[in-house]
C-alpha cells in the first residue's frame, strides 16, 4: 500500500489517509440527500437518483484514487444539479432525458479537452498568485455554504444577515431551526479547540460530536423535529436498507434535440460552469496539500481531470447530474490526507452508504457546517503567500479572485474576474509581455461569456 500510494513519499500513513476519507465523506455525504430531492423536480425516480448518485460517486472517486492517486472525492456537484432541474427541464421545457444528454456530451468534450491537454495547459497558465487566490477563495466560499447551512447566516434586508435567535423564539423555532445554529456554533468552537490541540482527526471529531450533541438535545427535548419545516430527527430511522432499483434512469439519455440552439446554449453552461470549477477546486485542494511542484505545477493533473470527465460521462449514464471533484475534498485534506488512498477509502464509503442509507441521511447540515468553516481557516493559511505591498500588480487580481469566489457564491466566477482583472491590469500598466498567450485568450472566452451566456 505505501508503495502504490507513495505514502512515506508524501509524510503520510495509512491510519492519517482512512482517517481523511472518513472525513472527506462525512462532509460530502449530505449531497446522497439532496440530489435526489433536487432531481426528482426534474420528474427522475427519487430511489433511482439516490443509487446512481452512489454509484457513480464511487466510480469516479474510485479511479481518481487509482490513477491519479489524489485525495480528491467526486460527486453530484451542487448547483449544476439545480440548472439541471429548475433551468434545464422546469424553466425550458426539456426533459430530464435530454438534460442527461447534455451531461453526456459535456462529459466526452472534456475527455477530448483531457487527452489533448488544453485543460492542463489552461492549468498551467494561470499565474501562481492567482492559484493561491483560489485556495483562499475557495477558503471563503465553504465557509460560507457552511455558515447558510447551518442558517448562522440567513437571508435578510441586507442580502444576508446573522441569524436572530429573539425572532426564532417569538416565532416558535427555537426548539428546532434555533437550538441547530446554537449547536452549529458550539460545534465550530469545539473543533476549534481540538485543532487548538492537534488532536487528531479534528475536523471529524468536530462532526461526530455536534451530531451526538444533537442527539441528547433531541432526547432531552431540547431539539423538537419538525419534518414541515424540514428539520428531521437526529437518530437513524434503521440500519441497513436495500437500494432502490437503478433501472428508471439507466442508459435514459436522449439526443434528440441536440442540435437546437437552445441546448447548445445548456452545453455551454454546463461546460463553462463545471469546467472551472474542477479547475478551481483542484488547484486549492492541491496548494492546500503542498502537492504543486516549484513551477506551481500539478504533475498528475492530466489523470485528475480525465477522471472528472470520465465521472461527468459515467454519472449522465446511470442517471444522475454533473459529477465533479468536491471542494468538499479539503475537509479531508485539512486532516492530513494526501494521496489516493484518502479517496479509495471514501469511494468505498459511497458504496456502503446503498445498504447503509439511513445512517448516512441522518447526518445533519448543522454537524457539518463546523467542519467547512473551520477548514475555510485552513484554506485561508495561504493567503500569506501572496505579495500584498511589493506587488500590487499581482496582489489586486489575486484580491478580486478571493472576493468574487465568497461574494458571488461561484469559483468559476472568481476565477474568470481573477483572470480578466490580471490581464487587463498588466496591459494598462504597461507589463503585457508578462502576461501568456493562453491568459489572453481565457480573458477574451470570458468577456465574450459574459456577454452572450
Amino acid at each position: 500500500m505505501d508503495k502504490f500510494f507513495k505514502l512515506k513519499e508524501r509524510g503520510t500513513d495509512v491510519k492519517t489517509e482512512i482517517m481523511a476519507g472518513v472525513t472527506s465523506f462525512v462532509t460530502i455525504s449530505y449531497i446522497l440527500a439532496v440530489n435526489p430531492l433536487i432531481l426528482s423536480a426534474a420528474g427522475m425516480d427519487t430511489g433511482a437518483v439516490f443509487t446512481a448518485t452512489a454509484l457513480a460517486s464511487a466510480l469516479a472517486t474510485f479511479i481518481m484514487a487509482t490513477y491519479s492517486d489524489m485525495p480528491l472525492v467526486l460527486s453530484a456537484a451542487m448547483g449544476l444539479n439545480s440548472y439541471f432541474a429548475y433551468s434545464c427541464v422546469i424553466g425550458m421545457g426539456y426533459t430530464w432525458q435530454q438534460a442527461l444528454s447534455a451531461i453526456f456530451i459535456e462529459g466526452l468534450i472534456f475527455i477530448v479537452l483531457t487527452l489533448t491537454n488544453v485543460r492542463e495547459a489552461i492549468f498551467n497558465a494561470i499565474p501562481s498568485s492567482l492559484k493561491i487566490a483560489i485556495g483562499v477563495g475557495i477558503g471563503l466560499f465553504i465557509s460560507f455554504i457552511g455558515l447558510q447551512n447551518a442558517h448562522i447566516v440567513v437571508a435578510g434586508p441586507t442580502l444576508v444577515t446573522l441569524y436572530s435567535f429573539k425572532h426564532s423564539i417569538e416565532s416558535g423555532m427555537f426548539s428546532s431551526e434555533g437550538i441547530t445554529v446554537l449547536l452549529a456554533l458550539i460545534g465550530m468552537l469545539v473543533t476549534a479547540f481540538l485543532l487548538i490541540k492537534n488532536v487528531k482527526g479534528s475536523v471529524l471529531l468536530g462532526i461526530i460530536l455536534t451530531w451526538g450533541l444533537g442527539m441528547i438535545c433531541q432526547a432531552t427535548g431540547l431539539y423538537v423535529p419538525n419534518p414541515e419545516k424540514g428539520f428531521f430527527s437526529l437518530f437513524p430511522n434503521g440500519i441497513i436498507s436495500m437500494p432502490a432499483s437503478i433501472a428508471p434512469t439507466f442508459m435514459q439519455i436522449d439526443l434528440s434535440a441536440i442540435f437546437s440552439f437552445e441546448f447548445f446554449t445548456i452545453l455551454c453552461s454546463f461546460l463553462m460552469i463545471d469546467f472551472f470549477d474542477t479547475l478551481g477546486t483542484v488547484v486549492g485542494c492541491a496548494t492546500k496539500a503542498n502537492l504543486l511542484d516549484k513551477d506551481g505545477k500539478l504533475p498528475q493533473i492530466k489523470q485528475v481531470l480525465l477522471t472528472d470527465a470520465v465521472g461527468t460521462t459515467a454519472g449522465a449514464l446511470l442517471g444522475t447530474s454533473t459529477i465533479t471533484t468536491f471542494v468538499e475534498s479539503s475537509a479531508g485534506i485539512a486532516e492530513g490526507g494526501k494521496t489516493g488512498l484518502t479517496a479509495l477509502t471514501a469511494g468505498f464509503l459511497f458504496l456502503a452508504a446503498l445498504f447503509f442509507s439511513p445512517i448516512f441521511l441522518a447526518i445533519p447540515a448543522f454537524a457539518t457546517a463546523p467542519a467547512l468553516i473551520i477548514v475555510g481557516f485552513l484554506m485561508m493559511q495561504q493567503v500569506a503567500k501572496i505579495n500584498w505591498t511589493d506587488d500590487i500588480l499581482t496582489a489586486i487580481p489575486a484580491y478580486i479572485t478571493i472576493f468574487s469566489m465568497a461574494f458571488m457564491y461561484s469559483i468559476s466566477e472568481g476565477i474568470c474576474f481573477g483572470v480578466i482583472s490580471y490581464t487587463i491590469l498588466h496591459v494598462f500598466s504597461g507589463k503585457a509581455k508578462d502576461v501568456t498567450p493562453l491568459m489572453y485568450i481565457l480573458t477574451v472566452l470570458f468577456i465574450l461569456k459574459y456577454i452572450f451566456l
